[in-house]
């Protein structure tokens, strides 16, 4: 993640992903509260290549960390940010 945030080239995909949320109308931010169980998120990063190997794109999710759920708590109230 360090490495990501010292390349431009990351930090501009990294924002390009934000911007997807907020041009797709999928996520609003709201305050925490105490009694509140948040799930935290991850980036995810890829280097998409062409044909002869060269990165043509790089590619980055934010993806939830699905693992930190609690079955019949968070699965109905959690959302999958999809961009």
């Amino acid at each position: 993640m360090n490495d990501a945030l010292c390349d431009s080239n990351w930090v501009v995909a990294m924002q390009d992903e934000l911007n997807q949320f907020t041009w797709n109308d999928v996520w609003s931010l709201v305050p925490k509260i105490y009694a509140m169980n948040v799930i935290g998120t991850n980036w995810v990063f890829r280097n998409k290549m062409d044909k002869n190997g060269n990165i043509f794109r790089n590619k980055v999710r934010l993806v939830a960390k699905g693992y930190n759920q609690e079955e019949g708590i968070d699965f109905d109230e959690t959302y999958a940010p999809i961009g």
